[in-house]
């Protein structure tokens, strides 16, 4: 089935999640996570492995141009709320109000942040819903699991790598970076394949809500625009 409609309710409904989402991990992507005395992760890989699973349900369900648009939505909205950020820092405060520090140092952090989860989702967000769109084309529509799994292993891959590194290389010993990059994806890609039966419960209700189920024919995958 071919999606006919225009824009719904539901899919600006999902699209503010996933805004909000992307909004929420860039700002607690600064702090750090003592999972173990040996594992430290970004706070950020609690909320940030959502965004994928809502990706999927965009790319599944409505399909890869969808997708697409609520993808580059949520970069600009994340560019936009850290000018916001740094606008608020510069504004003068008064003399009495001791918390500046804090402040410069919390929300001057997501800059940086903000750079390095826009390289890593323009490489893992589009790679995970091209692989996910070609597949479902490939596999007529069956074996969800092991599409919405294969795409997140990939795009994960390029995310991991290239958000930690951006985000960290030269605050932290290298060794210690590199164990964030594996533990990180690892977490992630563990974190989606848990949440798999939540996935085809939600694609399902979706489908069947918006009564769509588009495949990518033809689909010649610019991410700047088709």
């Amino acid at each position: 089935m071919e999606n006919k409609k225009q824009t719904t309710n539901l899919f600006m409904y999902i699209g503010i999640i996933y805004v909000t989402c992307l909004l929420l991990s860039n700002l607690i992507a600064g702090k750090m996570w003592a999972v173990t005395s040996s594992i430290t992760l970004p706070a950020a890989v609690i909320l940030f492995p959502v965004t994928y699973i809502l990706g999927d349900i965009f790319t599944e369900v409505y399909g890869f141009k969808k997708a697409r648009s609520i993808i580059w939505i949520g970069f600009l909205c994340s560019f936009f709320a850290v000018g916001i950020y740094l606008i608020t820092i510069g504004l003068p405060h008064p003399s009495y109000w001791e918390n500046q520090g804090a402040y410069e140092i919390v929300m001057g952090t997501t800059p940086r942040v903000a750079v390095a989860s826009f390289l890593g989702y323009l490489f893992g967000e589009f790679s995970n819903s091209v692989i996910l769109s070609k597949l479902k084309v490939k596999t007529k529509g069956k074996h969800l699991w092991a599409r919405t799994i294969l795409s997140t292993v990939i795009g994960e891959g390029f995310d991991s790598v290239i958000f930690i590194t951006v985000s960290f290389w030269g605050t932290m010993e290298n060794s210690v970076i590199l164990k964030m990059i594996l533990f990180q994806y690892l977490f992630k890609v563990a974190y989606e394949a848990l949440l798999t039966p939540v996935t085809y419960k939600v694609v399902s209700w979706v489908k069947k809500k918006e009564d769509i189920d588009t495949y990518d024919y033809d689909e010649k995958y610019n991410v700047i625009k088709g």
